[in-house]
């Protein structure tokens, strides 16, 4: 039977938009915790999959309509919010990414505490007078938060130099290390690529098809990788806005898969995992990868060295923005077979000891505590050893 929202302890509403990639996946790991630890859970958000994955975790789901980016309905997004808001009667707020931290903390500003999450900053998604908006924006709410949580130094960082002056907390990623799991590479690919020649070097790159996660320097890439193995074969798995325009510019043999409720499949499958990002907090997809023993090619933006163990910055770490560095990274590990099986091997004892998700909810439980105060406190039971993490 799963866990009811209506729990005896303290009540906590998620707010989130987007509803999909890494951001999901962290309110869904949050939200699975606390319904466990006994808080009453509740998260608003647009309609979509995360609301029916919330839903059968026991979650009390708010649909709430909202864009993805700021725009002229804000106003109306704040204003459906402050009604649930009302209706939930929350003692805490956590709202995840820059659009769910614009419309909280306008709506909640400050009356309730609130964590805020940015899972990077928006300032760096935009140029010109956009940035400067985000920029003064986030600036200015920052007292509306009780606490602004980065999941990495390096995030923080650049919050501060920006100007941002927050009462910080870093909580760096964490992944469901029983779930993402190693599997034998020939079995998994048979099932999702039974047309691929098995023993053909296969390179994956999960992530929305936008901007940030910069698929379009991986295709510009791929023809240097091409020139020294030649057999070596690409898929994209995600969907997004850049979708077309990157379908336009790929190379034949690169593979659009589409988007998957399930992606430990692909991490499986692959021989490598490539994220050349633009701009991260910390991206979930890099330690998926290594969770699933994969090895992993990255570039160098915020919360990517703190996501490797330091054994592999020099293979799997390149600037961004850089097709060339990137593919002499790509074609170095794919023909080197026993780098990639040792890299694999580092980067799982690497996760199990560092970015296993219950050390990641267990530090969000006891910054609820921190703000909660002595009496909600003492209703928020602590999910620390309930099991063993692994080492």
């Amino acid at each position: 039977m799963h866990q009811s929202a209506t729990g005896p302890g303290p009540r906590v509403l998620h707010l989130t938009q987007p509803v999909d990639g890494g951001v999901a996946r962290v309110v869904t790991d949050l939200a699975r915790a606390q319904l466990a630890a006994g808080l009453h859970v509740t998260v608003a958000c647009p309609a979509g999959p995360l609301e029916d994955g919330l839903r059968a975790l026991g979650a009390d789901v708010r649909p709430w309509e909202a864009t993805r980016s700021p725009g002229p309905a804000l106003v109306g997004e704040v204003r459906r919010l402050g009604r649930v808001i009302e209706d939930v009667r929350p003692d805490l707020v956590h709202a995840h990414s820059a659009k769910a931290g614009l419309a909280g903390r306008l709506a909640v500003r400050g009356r309730i505490p609130t964590v805020f999450q940015p899972h990077a900053w928006s300032f760096e998604a935009v140029g010109g007078a956009t940035a400067a908006l985000a920029l003064q924006w986030e600036r200015r709410a920052a007292r509306w938060a009780s606490r602004t949580v980065c999941v990495s130094e390096a995030e923080r960082r650049t919050g501060s130099r920006a100007g941002v002056r927050g009462r910080w907390s870093v909580i760096p990623n964490g992944v469901d290390t029983e779930r993402f799991r190693p599997a034998p590479v020939r079995a998994v690919r048979a099932g999702l690529l039974p047309d691929v020649d098995p023993a053909a070097p296969l390179v994956v790159c999960v992530g929305r098809l936008c901007r940030q996660k910069g698929q379009d320097v991986l295709l510009r890439a791929w023809e240097a990788v091409l020139r020294r193995v030649p057999d070596a074969r690409l898929v994209l798995v995600g969907d997004g806005p850049e979708h077309d325009r990157l379908r336009a510019a790929a190379p034949e043999p690169v593979l659009f898969a589409g988007s998957f409720a399930d992606v430990v499949p692909w991490y499986q499958a692959a021989d490598l995992v490539v994220l050349p990002s633009r701009w991260e907090g910390m991206a979930l997809a890099p330690l998926e990868a290594m969770a699933c023993g994969r090895p992993v090619v990255v570039s160098d933006v915020d919360g990517a060295r703190e996501s490797l163990p330091s054994a592999l910055a020099d293979h799997c770490l390149v600037p961004p923005e850089d097709p060339s560095a990137l593919a002499a990274a790509v074609a170095a590990l794919l023909l080197d077979p026993s780098r990639r099986e040792s890299l694999g091997g580092l980067g799982r004892r690497y996760v199990l000891s560092t970015h296993d998700v219950r050390r990641t909810t267990e530090a969000v439980a006891g910054l609820y505590r921190d703000l909660l105060g002595a009496e909600a406190a003492a209703r928020l039971v602590s999910t620390e050893c309930r099991e063993p993490i692994h080492s």
